[in-house]
């Protein structure tokens, strides 16, 4: 592909073979390590769910009773075999039984390792089959009915009760809407546990749990049918409980999720090694299931200078990428995260973020490049807004983004109404078809303002991505050279939750979600469908 904006290739690949020995630097550590969310998910994989008598998840109460005891460091999944071989009862009914305090899984006699994994073939062959049904499902859906046109067009909704969620996630497909996200409650991220069951209360979203997952994807899929096309489902594997979020959205075929591999570090003070080790095990599952991962760079430009910051998303950018790389997920799936995010004030901003939004396209072609509305400098002013969203909406088509969330006109006024979600929309779609091929017949004037700004931010990322290489992610994350934050390694939240593996560790679900048939995994992207 010729670029446009004139970057040197060269430079694009010295900082992609940075981002890589990062990554690379990072996944020594990561697979040394376990965490107690990491272990609860395979216990969600293996069938286990509910809750004991006060409300505790039944992965929670397992994998504490054997960490508690000291023997975490083999992996939740040995233990859960050599109960089946020793009971012959299934994980649900051990688990519910270890609740109740009728089965001690630590003191009964072991077996070998291969004889625990045989035990288990029966729970990850019924998963497994659930899972590529909905991935089955999906395909069907983008066979019979279709999907619209790029860029997606993603909507928020915020109600805090799942079942007023459907009603505006409804009514926004029917208004236009291709993803609907499902706004997380305050600060679920930082609980250490996933509610159980439909939720009806929340502030400032709605929780995260795979009942409500269910019921928002059959609500979308009944309008989807009615609209003739489908409409993807997204919601939030980041937090404490990245990756067994990530199992539920698999199970419950979410078609997007909100899934950073610093963004928890950063913004919700979540320990670095937590982070590090759970992002790898939820990325493996989103992978397989097709599903689309966003990454979070958009949120720098919340805490940082878009204008002197912006090399530091391009930076994350490749960072994020070589994350997914490891982690087996095509670049179809890799929703690599930006903002139009500049001071309106700034001379020739518009400029400035054409060639940023551009940039991303260039560097990452065959990537479902998220793209965020301007947030940090919206007032109450709903006409000014309205503007700015319109650039927005202007810069993510000449750029060819792939999922465009929607700037709302009343951003810093309220929850957005129905009527505020449908104008928005509308501002897009007119800007969308009016100029559908703008990107296709404009071309920069060489070394001009938007070429220029390219060549320097890049050259500014690979410089960082080299620093990076050579102090290490951790020690740069404590300098605050991502979002302007610094974070301590032995700080933060979930350090308790990290141990070191054993020489037997075990995890039956890893090498099964990367070595699978990935022929079916990218399903979920229009460039595939």
């Amino acid at each position: 592909m010729k670029s446009k904006l004139n970057l040197d290739f060269k430079v694009v690949e010295s900082a992609r073979n940075h981002a890589r020995n990062i990554a690379r630097d990072m996944q020594e550590f990561i697979e040394r390590h376990t965490t107690v969310s990491t272990e609860r998910t395979i216990l969600r994989l293996l069938g286990v769910d509910g809750v004991d008598d006060v409300d505790n998840p039944l992965p929670n109460v397992v994998v504490d009773q054997i960490k508690d005891a000291g023997a975490l460091s083999t992996g939740v999944a040995y233990w859960i075999g050599n109960a089946v071989v020793q009971t012959g009862k299934d994980p649900q009914t051990i688990a519910e039984e270890m609740s109740h305090g009728k089965l001690d899984v630590l003191k009964l006699p072991t077996c070998s390792m291969e004889e625990a994994a045989d035990a288990l073939k029966p729970s990850i062959k019924k998963t497994f089959d659930r899972i590529d049904m909905q991935k089955a499902k999906r395909q069907e859906y983008l066979d019979t009915i279709g999907s619209g046109p790029e860029p997606f067009l993603y909507v928020i909704v915020a109600t805090g009760n799942i079942y007023e969620d459907v009603v505006q996630a409804q009514a926004a497909a029917r208004q236009g809407a291709d993803i609907i996200a499902v706004i997380r409650t305050t600060a679920q991220s930082l609980l250490d546990y996933v509610p159980y069951g439909a939720t009806t209360e929340g502030f400032g979203g709605t929780y995260a749990t795979q009942e409500n997952f269910r019921i928002m994807r059959k609500a979308l899929d009944e309008v989807g049918e009615e609209v003739g096309r489908y409409i993807r489902l997204c919601n939030y594997s980041s937090g404490m409980c990245m990756p067994e979020i990530a199992a539920m959205g698999a199970l419950e075929r979410l078609d997007v999720m909100l899934n950073d591999a610093i963004y928890g570090i950063l913004f919700r003070d979540i320990n670095m090694q937590r982070t590090l080790v759970d992002q790898f095990m939820s990325r493996v599952i989103i992978g397989y299931c097709g599903i689309i991962f966003n990454s979070g760079e958009d949120n720098y430009l919340t805490t940082d200078d878009a204008v002197e910051a912006a090399h530091t998303v391009t930076a994350s950018q490749f960072i994020n990428e070589q994350f997914a790389v490891l982690a087996n997920i095509p670049e179809e799936q890799m929703g690599l995260g930006h903002a139009f995010e500049m001071d309106p004030k700034t001379e020739d901003g518009f400029l400035l973020e054409l060639s940023q939004a551009i940039m991303a396209r260039e560097i990452f072609p065959k990537a479902s490049l998220k793209y965020m509305p301007p947030t940090k400098f919206m007032t109450g002013n709903i006409f000014m807004g309205h503007i700015q969203d319109a650039l927005f909406n202007l810069v993510a088509i000449w750029s060819s983004q792939s999922l465009l969330l929607q700037g709302m006109l009343t951003e810093a006024i309220h929850t957005p109404h129905m009527h505020d979600r449908y104008l928005s929309i509308e501002n897009a779609q007119y800007i969308f078809n009016n100029c559908k091929h703008i990107g296709e017949e404009v071309e920069f004037k060489k070394d001009g303002i938007i070429q220029s700004r390219a060549q320097e931010v890049l050259g500014k990322a690979d410089a960082l991505l080299a620093e990076v290489e050579e102090e290490g992610l951790f020690e740069t994350i404590q300098k605050g050279k991502f979002g302007g934050v610094k974070r301590p390694f032995d700080g933060g939240h979930g350090l308790e939750g990290v141990t070191t593996r054993g020489e037997n560790y075990f995890n039956p679900f890893t090498k099964l979600f990367m070595d699978q048939d990935r022929k079916s995994t990218r399903l979920n992207s229009s460039h595939g469908s």
